[in-house]
This record gives structure tokens, sequence and C-alpha cells, in this order.
């Protein structure tokens, strides 16, 4: 799996886990300050789209994870 794809992943799961943690309707509610967490992550996407920079891509390529297109 590529870094691109390994940040698509781990993004989703942290908004969906947030989301779990966050909203009181949920079996798993702890409270509603996870939706930060939530707002935090879609922040960091939407200014990567703009930068093209992401600190866990960063994280990823210094854990041997490889690039999309290096072969």
């Amino acid at each position: 799996m590529t870094t691109d794809r390994m940040i698509r992943v781990i993004a989703g799961a942290f908004v969906l886990i947030s989301l779990a943690l966050g909203v009181e309707s949920s079996p798993v509610f702890v409270n509603a300050n996870w939706l930060w967490f939530t707002a935090f992550v879609g922040a960091n996407l939407l200014q990567s789209g703009f930068t093209r920079w992401c600190l866990m891509e960063t994280f990823l390529k210094k854990w041997g994870v490889k690039q999309a297109g290096a072969d």
C-alpha cells in the first residue's frame, strides 16, 4: 500500500472513530469534544489539498512506506 492510499485509510478511520466517540447517539459515546478531532482531520485534509504537504505523509515516508509512482 502506498502513502496516498494509507493517508486516505488513516484519515477515514480517524473521522469515523472520532464521530463514534463524539456523537451522543453512538453506543461508544465518550464526550462531544471528540468532534474537534474530526474537524482537525478535515482541516488537515483541506490544507494538504492546497499546499500538497501532509504531516502523516512525512511520518509514513520515514517509516518506509513507499510513495505512489515510485518504483
